[in-house]
């Protein structure tokens, strides 16, 4: 070998480029840890009602860790995403120093048993209810009944509407019965859904005959129970149940 000078050549070439990355690696190691890249700046966009520049400290700027670089956005995008009202968030680098995040807040429908809410998408999530704007429904049910919940208050709200009166309460008890407090103050009893048609039949068996009950025993119905097969039972304030016009509840 020592006597060819070709491959002399190509060997000292070899250790030239080997030293050439050696010094540019160094370099680039040298170069990404100057304080300038460290992260000095985080853009908060998209859906921020429930979002400010405390929160974001208090919640997530301790949790990056590295600089320009080397911050690993993926861990970043996690961290951003297990904030309170945060249901999706996106992060990309800004050069030299900066993240930018857009956020997409969860979009409140109605609270959910003591401590959480439910999106309008039928999403349970944890947020501080004191900072809602406004009273919500509350709804309870099962685990993982969410969205059936949401689907049917949407219904509820529908089909109760010719009363003048809003769903306020939504409940899917254990055994899958259905439990409607209007703002009105009159409690419906539902049941469990036989069929499709189930819910709707009996709630407009109530909506068509609401006029002549409220005519007949005044506008302070309290309860109402529509788990009859061909008419319901119902109690009016002061008064004790009165049922029209069948007594073989389902």
């Amino acid at each position: 070998m020592w006597n060819n000078v070709r491959q002399l050549n190509f060997a000292a070439n070899a250790l030239h480029a080997l030293l050439v990355l050696v010094l540019l690696a160094a370099g680039g190691v040298w170069l990404v840890q100057r304080p300038s890249f460290a992260l000095r700046e985080i853009q908060i966009d998209g859906d921020t009602e429930h979002i400010n520049s405390p929160t974001v400290r208090a919640g997530v700027v301790g949790r990056l860790k590295g600089n320009f670089f080397t911050v690993d956005l993926d861990a970043a995008r996690q961290a951003f995403e297990q904030m309170p009202w945060v249901r999706h968030a996106s992060v990309r680098r800004v050069w030299p120093n900066a993240l930018a995040v857009t956020l997409e807040e969860y979009k409140p429908l109605a609270t959910w048993g003591s401590d959480q809410l439910v999106s309008v998408d039928g999403e349970l999530f944890t947020a501080n209810q004191g900072e809602l704007e406004e009273d919500l429904p509350a709804f309870d049910g099962p685990d993982g009944t969410a969205q059936e919940v949401v689907a049917r208050y949407r219904d509820f709200k529908k089909w109760f509407a010719p009363l003048g009166a809003t769903p306020e309460e939504v409940t899917l008890s254990p055994r899958y019965a259905w439990t409607v407090k209007l703002s009105n103050g009159t409690q419906i009893e539902l049941g469990r859904e036989r069929n499709q048609q189930t819910l709707l039949d009996r709630s407009k068996r109530l909506t068509a005959a609401w006029a002549a009950v409220t005519q007949r025993w005044g506008k302070d119905i309290e309860y109402a129970d529509l788990r009859y097969p061909n008419g319901f039972a119902i109690r009016a304030a002061g008064m004790r149940f009165i049922t029209e016009p069948d007594k073989g509840k389902k």
